[in-house]
């Protein structure tokens, strides 16, 4: 998933002298590595559920449709209720009590997943998993404040990048634990015998899982030594960013629903010219919607600048532009790997069977885990030779660790060996960029605009590699992005980070489109796996806007007088 955010207040708050609560925080990491976990197997549930229950590329992505629309759907709940109550809903219940309840949510999301498979029901599982994000989005908005408050302000970045490393390892063993529930062991199987396959055991992983969340539940809620974290700060009065949030919420509804309303004719017996017809129908609506979300960003910008008032945190230019690169940032990084496992299936990119992507897939994650490790060393207090030491060890231990993962669970590791050459461009990449978030967000965005178009321009291993190092060259750009977007906002810094989470919502938009951009152009194609080899275009799109933003948001920074160069 996106990761965790770098409070930028925190790095350069006064130190206070205060301890550490340690036990509130082991149960509070806790929380960062479900949503690791979750994402990131979904990855895995994507590959399995276009074979099992017979879905197009794009009906596939509704997976991640579905999970990330919640996310965006739980902010802009919390932000209506904080924009006409005064105050935030979340710092009002109190930050443990919103974690308790984003739990026990999360937890009937799982119970309703387990109906949805013993039913058989695609449709009900998405259900499910929009009910467990729907409780992630509740504990992500409270988790990242609470980290800062369990101790001294001044190494509140710290404990956040803790829960964020946790969340990575997540990443690294979701898929290879789900794979594992989906066909129920590392052995091939073949794609046409997914069908058959018994779901008993998704039950039980999911059984699993929702236990896990009650039992946080109830760690949290019985546990004297987590505080209430209860604030009574008030809320900046922002009715004209609500209101543009909710007509553009209103719009992305009309543009999805005609895609989804051709699903219910039957379409088996289509000659090609009409299925290419209908497909580029569908593309329309789809490429209508990235439109909405640009169109209307780029309108509230215009608003805000000329009148302020009523805006809130929008006001600021850097916020609304960092807004659009969290909503590609987080699109891009999911719709890699969630378009991934198809290309592995075709024969140009190793013929992979649904059920051997999961080592790829817990490397993409396991990618994301390697840079945000390395780019935590930046929190700590470390001697100059000391820290140059640790960029290279840090980064190796962390690849050994996925290598380890996937052989402990049996999978053959000898196809990901020679990824470790990119695992130093990486670690290059971080030297020359020193932690400053505009030179490495222009750096990792032209290196991953790079890889992207090797892949898309080479096969075989060549290309898989390069699509594959999208995971590295994403792992640092949460932060970095936060802290350029919230430089200089001053009291609307916590209003401006629930915005910029609620961009989250790229998660749900970029993934089926790439996935709608591959069946329009292989419906046009008579080349096996042209459509989703060249659908990777879309991420070549979105790491060129996030090189843009770096360029442009830190002259933009200039102009305000602010000189930005905290670490990632």
């Amino acid at each position: 998933m996106a990761g965790s955010v770098t409070d930028v207040n925190s790095s350069s708050a006064q130190s206070t002298g205060q301890a550490t609560n340690y036990p509130a925080l082991t149960v509070l990491v806790s929380v960062f590595f479900f949503w690791g976990f979750i994402a990131a197997g979904n990855s895995v549930f994507i590959p399995f559920c276009k074979h099992y229950f017979s879905l197009d590329q794009f009906q596939s992505q509704l997976i991640d449709f579905a999970f990330y629309l919640a996310y965006y759907m739980g902010a802009l709940a919390l932000f209506a209720f904080g924009a006409f109550g005064g105050n935030d809903p979340v710092a009002k219940m109190g930050y443990k009590k919103s974690i308790v309840f984003g739990l026990l949510f999360s937890a009937l999301g799982a119970a309703a997943m387990i109906f949805a498979v013993e039913a058989n029901a695609f449709t009900g599982m998405l259900l499910g998993l929009f009910i467990v994000a729907l409780g992630f989005s509740l504990q992500q908005t409270a988790a990242n404040p609470f980290a800062i408050s369990l101790g001294d302000p001044a190494t509140g970045a710290g404990r956040i990048n803790l829960g964020g490393g946790i969340n990575s390892f997540g990443t690294a063993i979701g898929p290879i634990v789900v794979a594992i529930a989906l066909f129920g062991s590392t052995e091939a199987i073949t794609d046409d015998k997914i069908a058959s396959l018994g779901l008993d055991k998704v039950i039980i992983l999911y059984s699993a899982v929702g236990l896990l969340f009650l039992s946080a539940a109830a760690l949290f809620f019985f546990s004297k030594k987590v505080p209430a974290g209860i604030s009574k700060e008030k809320t900046e009065k922002s009715q004209k960013a609500f209101y543009a949030l909710i007509i553009m919420t209103i719009l992305l509804i009309v543009m999805f629903a005609p895609v989804f309303q051709s699903y219910n004719k039957d379409v088996s017996n289509l000659a090609k010219d009409a299925l290419l017809e209908l497909e580029t129908y569908r593309l329309g609506w789809l490429l209508g919607a990235l439109a909405v979300v640009v169109i209307s960003l780029l309108f509230i910008k215009s608003r805000a600048s000329k009148n302020p008032k009523g805006w809130g945190a929008m006001q600021y230019p850097q916020l609304v532009l960092g807004m659009l690169a969290i909503f590609v940032y987080v699109g891009v990084e999911v719709a890699i790997v969630s378009n991934f496992g198809e290309l592995l299936h075709k024969p140009a990119f190793g013929g992979y069977k649904a059920s051997e992507v999961a080592p790829f897939i817990s490397m993409y994650w396991g990618s994301l885990m390697i840079g945000r490790w390395t780019g935590s060393l930046a929190a700590f207090n470390l001697k100059n030779n000391t820290r140059k030491v640790l960029m290279i060890v840090v980064p190796l231990v962390a690849f050994g660790i996925v290598l380890g993962v996937n052989a402990v669970s049996q999978y053959d590791i000898k196809p990901l060996l020679y990824y470790i050459l990119l695992v130093f461009v990486q670690i290059a990449a971080f030297a020359f960029t020193k932690n400053k978030p505009a030179k490495t967000l222009l750096t990792f965005g032209i290196l991953g605009m790079a890889m992207m178009m090797i892949g898309i321009f080479t096969t075989g291993n060549i290309a898989v590699y390069a699509f594959m190092s999208g995971g590295l060259f994403c792992s640092i750009m949460w932060p970095a992005i936060f802290n350029l977007s919230l430089a200089g906002l001053g009291k609307y810094t916590t209003q401006g980070s629930a915005f910029l989470v609620m961009m989250i919502l790229g998660g749900a938009v970029l993934p089926p489109m790439q996935g709608k951009i591959a069946d329009y152009l292989q419906a046009g194609s008579n080349l096996e796996g042209f459509g989703i080899h060249m659908s990777y275009w879309l991420p070549v799109a979105a790491f060129a806007y996030l090189t843009f933003f770096a360029f442009y948001v830190n002259k933009l920074l200039k102009k305000q007088g602010i000189d930005y160069d905290g670490a990632v």
